[in-house]
């Protein structure tokens, strides 16, 4: 899978994305990772991307020649703002406070595409009619404003990296926290007891089947106490059990 970039500040990338498991997935060729600078398709000898906006206020616009020329390079000859574009052109995604909220979902289907274009937004956001023309996703990492999209890009492409088939070992992202509305249950290693805390005994016994059962009601017990929001779109999507209903009802929780 590869991703490309789109920014006006591509040093910041260089520590986050040349390390541990994206660093590995890399040097592998399971993923590939390209910084553009926008300023590059800036046509003046400024290299000047932002301008005032219109009719008066605070702070600067990233200007649309620039970024559209930047998009359109990037994307390739088969870049168009027509509505009937390719289906198998790669979506171009901003990363903006406006877009809708990034979930574990919302990774997977990024995670099955073969290629994606993030644009970094930055100071008060970008000229709107790129927007209209060439953006196809908005997606924001929560409801909050960051200082540019840099940081949200580095979120979204961790994420969606290790949901990459040969990324990491499929076992280790099958039970985790949001892959089915639950959140993941407690992990314990050496020493068998630390600072007079042991281990559960269920997790020595050798009873594989034991352990798999204490594992999901370790799921359900702090899915409840932690984020009961998500135990009701886990009934909804048919993730739970009887067997995890009941469970679920002895903690307390009432299905709506």
């Amino acid at each position: 899978m590869r991703f490309d970039i789109l920014t006006l500040f591509p040093a910041m990338f260089s520590g986050p994305l040349t390390e541990s498991i994206l660093k590995r997935a890399q040097q592998a060729g399971t993923i590939a990772i390209q910084l553009h600078d926008i300023r590059t398709w800036a046509i003046d000898r400024h290299r000047t991307a932002d301008d005032a906006p219109y009719g008066g206020g605070a702070g600067m616009v990233m200007k649309a020649e620039p970024l559209a020329a930047a998009i359109r390079a990037v994307q390739g000859p088969a870049a168009t703002d027509d509505e009937h574009a390719p289906a198998d052109q790669a979506p171009v995604i901003l990363l903006s406070p406006d877009g809708e909220l990034f979930t574990q979902a919302i990774a997977h289907q990024l995670a099955a595409q073969p290629r994606i274009l993030l644009v970094c937004g930055h100071y008060e956001g970008l000229d709107e009619r790129v927007r209209a023309a060439l953006i196809t996703r908005e997606i924001s990492i929560g409801d909050y404003v960051l200082t540019g999209g840099e940081l949200a890009a580095m979120v979204l492409i961790d994420a969606v990296a290790r949901l990459v088939p040969g990324v990491i070992d499929s076992e280790s992202i099958a039970e985790e926290s949001h892959s089915d509305w639950l959140l993941e249950y407690p992990h314990y290693t050496r020493p068998a007891v630390w600072e007079g805390r042991p281990v559960p005994p269920v997790l020595t016994s050798g009873h594989h089947g034991e352990v798999a059962k204490w594992r999901r009601r370790e799921r359900l017990r702090r899915t409840l106490e932690r984020r009961p929001d998500l135990l009701n779109r886990a009934a909804a999507a048919g993730v739970l059990t009887n067997d995890d209903r009941r469970y679920l009802a002895e903690l307390g929780w009432k299905e709506l």
